[in-house]
């Protein structure tokens, strides 16, 4: 392959090799939009009312798991500000051992057992990007403990923490609400980063990530955001237009060790971030999710846990599906420049 100079100037797009994942993205600055066009498409609204919405009258739901009041642990849902229910329609379903069998020599087939949570804020209208910073840790605070309690649990081996926003990005229901979902398995995106994160580790004795995020806050080009304990930025080899990481700069494999002090400090990152992205892309449908190493009694010491947030500006055609290389119509650069510039209100 050639390495000569001159390949912006020459070619319209490019293609970015994600040394996490081992995916490569292609960039397509050939069909460029400005940063402020991502703003522009209408977005669909689903519209349940505070009378009909299922999340606003929690007594209707499943025995609370978790309730938190303002950052406090309560034992009654009297004045509750994030609560965690169990979900009403699980996809997985808690059983005293996994059923396996086979169809002929090729497939394999596992039951469904796992846990479906739902992690709820008591403010119907209001999403991440309007929350106070208090009500952000809130959610942190339901996320790790949820996770510290559920990853003793029989054959869960992976939890799933995410959150979908917009109809678009698969959010069924307006009000706001994460999910946290069990698995007997490993997520197979996370397995690719475990296996190339191991590599790095074994060849140079440093976590990638941590070298990554070293490399970022010199060129300082992708930065969206950074304090003591977290940087923010969109990846060299962004999946999506926007798309922006989450990570601490301190080394850890594992989210659920997280302090309070660290707590805060993500919280602060993600107010900032989410604000910014909302302005910017004027409330745009997006999901976040973890990911962390996982809980199955092995050690990884070369993993480092992170959040990735990912607006949704565009939709996945024949191309994407096809060969699973995604197609992002901004550099990350540009991205990050433009929502450094963003003011918050």
């Amino acid at each position: 392959m050639e390495k000569g100079r001159g390949l912006k100037n020459k070619f319209p797009s490019e293609l970015r090799f994600d040394v996490v994942s081992g995916d490569w993205v292609l960039i397509a600055t050939g069909r460029a939009r400005r940063p402020e066009a991502f703003a522009i498409e209408k977005k669909r609204k689903i519209k349940i009312s505070r009378k009909e919405c299922p999340f606003c009258h929690i007594d209707t739901q499943e025995k609370p798991i978790l309730i938190f009041s303002r950052g406090r642990k309560i034992e009654k849902a009297d004045n509750w500000t994030t609560i965690v229910i169990p979900n009403k329609y699980p996809a997985l379903i808690p059983d005293k051992k996994i059923r396996e069998k086979r169809e002929g020599s090729f497939y394999h087939i596992l039951s469904g057992v796992g846990y479906c949570e739902l992690v709820v804020s008591r403010d119907h209208k209001k999403t991440f990007p309007d929350f106070e910073r208090w009500q952000i840790k809130e959610f942190f605070d339901a996320y790790q403990q949820r996770y510290l309690d559920l990853m003793k649990r029989s054959f869960v081996r992976y939890i799933s923490v995410f959150h979908n926003h917009g109809a678009e990005a698969g959010a069924s229901q307006p009000h706001p609400h994460s999910q946290i979902i069990t698995t007997p398995l490993v997520d197979v995106d996370l397995k690719k980063a475990l296996y190339h994160s191991k590599r790095y580790f074994r060849k140079n004795k440093k976590c990638l990530y941590c070298q990554l995020n070293n490399w970022e806050r010199k060129v300082k080009k992708r930065i969206v955001f950074e304090n003591k304990e977290f940087l923010a930025l969109c990846p060299f080899a962004s999946k999506a237009a926007f798309e922006v990481i989450i990570s601490p700069k301190f080394h850890s494999p594992y989210f659920e060790r997280i302090t309070e002090e660290q707590k805060q400090g993500l919280a602060e990152a993600f107010q900032i971030v989410m604000k910014k992205l909302k302005s910017a892309l004027k409330d745009p449908p997006y999901n976040f999710y973890l990911h962390t190493a996982p809980c199955d009694g092995k050690s990884y010491p070369f993993y480092h846990w992170h959040w990735t947030i990912l607006p949704k500006t565009s939709v996945m055609a024949g191309f994407e599906l096809g060969t699973r290389i995604e197609i992002s119509t901004i550099q990350p650069e540009k991205a990050a420049e433009y929502l450094r510039k963003v003011p918050l209100n």
